[in-house]
Formats: structure tokens, C-alpha cells, sequence
């Protein structure tokens, strides 16, 4: 029934200026123009303003200052409707059609609820900042790593070798003028040993070298780029592989097991070479002896669990009390 045609009810409480005409709120006619619409709304904005009342008569028996503050009101709410081109067109076909009862009230909602900015530019501006948040803590990531490895013994050792054979740490201890303290030089050490790690060591996963082409607004518009590629190595990979029954080369290989494996590119070039040669060895592209390395590593797992001190304690834990169980102590 609510979805029946209601009658016609023209001017409404709820919508616009309620049961009164916008443009007799305004004293104009319907084909006024903005500049006179809106010298209208001064006009009757200063002679009702609750700041301007000083007790006049409002217009209507019994006046008051309630009155003309509710003057006003309608005032404000005629004008917003008229000075907007698109709200004022939909306000005079409400007065054209107002049969079309639910259309109104959609159009006018709809308006009035809409958000100020465009919902275009919230979308970019948040997208940039979550990029720049993004950018900026993978370098921290990256610059701990460095730092971490630094403090490492063997590479620390073997980054100051190479700085020697180059002659970077002679270039510190300068005399004469050029001088400089100790903390100085030592800083511009660990400096040049920093630098050293970043260009031999290629670190990958989590603390890898951030890149910009890897931030979120970048990989946002390289999206059609990415697809488009992805689409024609899929259909080289049918062709290839399925068609022509090609023989798989390592690369492929090494994707179907990183696929069985269920892990991202990332993770799968943080692993060692020695593991990815042991994978290629058992020929775990073949998905039979995926299913047996994957048991036995299950098995593997479940064997070192068994022989943990701490995993056999917190089995102990849970036999005995567990989660949830209430004792009572006597003291």
C-alpha cells in the first residue's frame, strides 16, 4: 500500500518551505532572477533578523519576537531553495507536478543530504595521504634493517674490509685545519658502512628498498597497466603450456610452487636459493609430490612441537587446568 500512488498534496511541511510558496515568502514571481531574488531575501533578512527585532509587529496577530524568528527561518529556507539553479528547477516542478509525491521528497533529500565536497577529491586526498603514511614507514622499515645489519658482527666485518680496500676510511682521519673530533669521524664511518651494506646486500620481504611504483596511488593507476599485462601472460601461459604442451622452464616452475604454496611474491624471494633448489629437485611443480613434501613438513612440524620444552608445558597447562577452569587455593 505504501507503494500505491497517493493522492496529490501539493506543498508539504517537510519539504522546502512547507505549506507556504517560496517565491510569496520572497514577494517575487517565478520568472524572477538571482540579483532579484536575493536583494529580496536582504531586504526581508534585515527586517526580521532575531539580532535587528526590537519588538515590532512580525507580520501577524500577536507578533513577537518568536515570530519573526520563525519569520526568518522561512525566509533563510526560501532562499536556499531559490538561489541554487538545480533546487530551485526541482522546486518548480514540484509545483508543476505534485502528484509525483515520492519523486519530491527523493530529490529533495537527496540534495540536502549530498556531502559539501566532491566525494572525487575526499577519495584522492585520502589516497595520497595513505600513500605518503606508506612511503615514508617502509623507509623506516628499510633504514632499521640497515641499522640492524650494521650491528651484526659478519656483516659489519666484511662491509669495513671492502670501505678499507677502497680507501673510504682513510679519507676520514684528515689533519691540519680539516681536522675533526672523534665523534665526527666515527659517525661518518658507520656512514660509509651504511652505504656499503645498502649496495652489496639486497635485502628483500618487509624491509626491502621501498619503491614508489609500489605505493597505493601508483599501483592505483597502473591498475589498467597491470591488468592488461596480466591478461597477455595468461593467454601466453595457455598457449604455451596448455596448447602447444610446452615443458615448463624455471621461472614457471618456481610460480607454480610459490601458487601450491600459497605465498606472495615478497615472501617467496625471501627465501633462500638453497630451499628453491631443494623445491626444484623434488619437483614440487607436479602437484602429487607437493601433496607428500607438504605432509612430511606437517610431520616435521608436529615432531618439533612434541619435543619443545615449551609446547610440552603448555599442553601440560591445558590437560591440567586450561582456559576457563576455576581452582580453589586454601591460603
Amino acid at each position: 500500500a505504501a507503494l500505491l500512488p497517493r493522492p496529490a498534496r501539493g506543498l508539504t511541511d517537510r519539504l522546502y518551505c512547507g505549506r507556504r510558496v517560496c517565491y510569496e515568502v520572497l514577494g517575487v514571481s517565478r520568472q524572477a532572477s538571482k540579483a532579484e531574488i536575493a536583494r529580496a531575501y536582504r531586504q526581508l533578512a534585515r527586517q526580521y533578523h532575531p539580532d535587528r527585532y526590537r519588538g515590532e509587529p512580525a507580520g501577524g496577530e500577536g507578533g513577537g519576537a518568536q515570530a519573526a524568528h520563525e519569520k526568518f527561518l522561512l525566509i533563510a529556507a526560501a532562499y536556499e531553495t531559490l538561489k541554487d539553479e538545480e533546487t530551485r528547477k526541482d522546486y518548480d516542478y514540484m509545483l508543476d507536478h505534485p502528484e509525483e509525491y515520492y519523486r519530491h521528497y527523493y530529490h529533495y533529500y537527496s540534495r540536502r543530504l549530498a556531502p559539501k565536497v566532491d566525494v572525487t577529491i575526499v577519495i584522492l586526498v585520502t589516497v595520497c595521504a595513505i600513500s605518503v603514511f606508506q612511503f615514508f614507514s617502509w623507509w623506516s622499515s628499510y633504514n632499521e634493517a640497515i641499522n640492524y645489519l650494521a650491528s651484526v658482527p659478519k656483516y659489519r666485518i666484511q662491509a669495513t674490509e671492502i670501505a678499507r680496500q677502497q680507501g673510504l676510511l682513510n679519507k676520514t682521519k684528515e689533519k691540519g685545519k680539516n681536522r675533526r673530533s672523534k665523534e665526527e669521524i666515527r659517525e661518518e664511518e658507520e656512514e660509509i658502512i651504511k652505504d656499503i651494506i645498502k649496495n652489496k646486500i639486497d635485502i628483500k620481504g618487509g624491509y626491502q628498498k621501498p619503491k614508489i611504483y609500489d605505493i597505493l596511488l601508483f599501483q592505483i593507476l597502473l591498475a589498467p597497466f597491470y591488468w592488461c599485462k596480466y591478461i597477455v601472460w595468461y593467454c601466453w601461459w595457455i598457449y604455451c603450456f596448455t596448447i602447444k604442451g610446452q615443458e615448463y622452464g624455471v621461472e614457471e616452475k618456481l610460480y607454480i610452487i610459490r601458487r601450491y604454496m600459497k605465498m606472495s611474491q615478497s615472501q617467496f624471494d625471501s627465501l633462500e636459493d638453497h630451499q628453491k633448489e631443494t623445491f626444484l629437485e623434488r619437483q614440487l611443480w607436479i602437484r602429487e609430490n607437493y601433496e607428500v613434501y607438504k605432509r612430511e613438513q606437517e610431520e616435521e612440524l608436529k615432531k618439533k612441537m612434541a619435543m619443545d620444552p615449551r609446547w610440552k608445558r603448555y599442553r601440560r597447562w591445558m590437560k591440567n587446568e586450561g582456559p576457563g577452569r576455576l581452582t580453589f587455593i586454601d591460603d
